[in-house]
């Protein structure tokens, strides 16, 4: 009773926009508009990430600027303002991601750490790719007929699962129906099918 699992690397963004520690303010913000990113990658040497840059790096410059309140010095806030080049700006070190991380583990560090992007690295540090939250939420748009053969042949096959359970899927939500020999088996079956990538929620409607 067990579902495939999506990892990174099914959904990264394997040609992913990056920058060196000497990238100037102006040619960051100019490449982040030209990519349509909020946050790129800083490499050194062969190509390990070192750092990130954001636009929430980039924001006290615009904060601070004349006429508004000045930042207390010797602040973080005050170094940003006051910066022209990526190692000045970026946060380091940077929060990154494997490739054959899953989606939830993906999807907690983003949360934890409050980022929008994550830089995709091998084990040497060297960058493989971004993944986002867009990135993150493409198995949704998985078919419902896609979600329910997983279902029935991953899940439902053989035991402890009688073969007259019934699969719907509609919008991603799961419905099951029929008999199941044990309903203590329910709470493990909802579990196994909520597991598989794109699945909205389950129900299920015993006999």
């Amino acid at each position: 009773m067990a579902a495939s699992r999506y990892t990174v690397s099914d959904v990264m963004t394997h040609t992913a926009v990056a920058i060196g520690r000497d990238a100037s303010y102006k040619e960051i913000v100019e490449l982040m508009h030209a990519w349509k990113v909020s946050a790129v990658p800083v490499l050194e040497g062969e190509g390990r990430v070192v750092g990130v840059v954001s636009e929430a790096d980039l924001l006290p410059k615009e904060g601070f600027r004349e006429g508004g309140p000045a930042p207390p010095g010797g602040t973080e806030e005050a170094a940003k303002a006051d910066a022209v080049l990526a190692e000045e700006l970026m946060s380091s070190p940077a929060v990154t991601v494997h490739a054959d991380a899953t989606l939830a583990e993906a999807a907690r560090i983003m949360a934890r750490r409050r980022v929008k992007r994550l830089p995709v690295v091998n084990r040497l540090g060297m960058l493989e790719g971004v993944v986002s939250r867009s990135d993150l939420l493409k198995v949704f748009l998985r078919p419902d007929e896609e979600l329910a053969e997983e279902i029935r042949s991953a899940v439902l096959a053989g035991p402890p699962v009688p073969g007259q359970v019934d699969v719907e899927v509609l919008d991603g939500v799961v419905t099951l129906r029929g008999p199941l020999p044990d309903r203590s088996l329910t709470p493990l079956l909802v579990r196994a099918v909520r597991a598989v990538e794109g699945v909205v929620d389950v129900r299920v409607e015993s006999a």
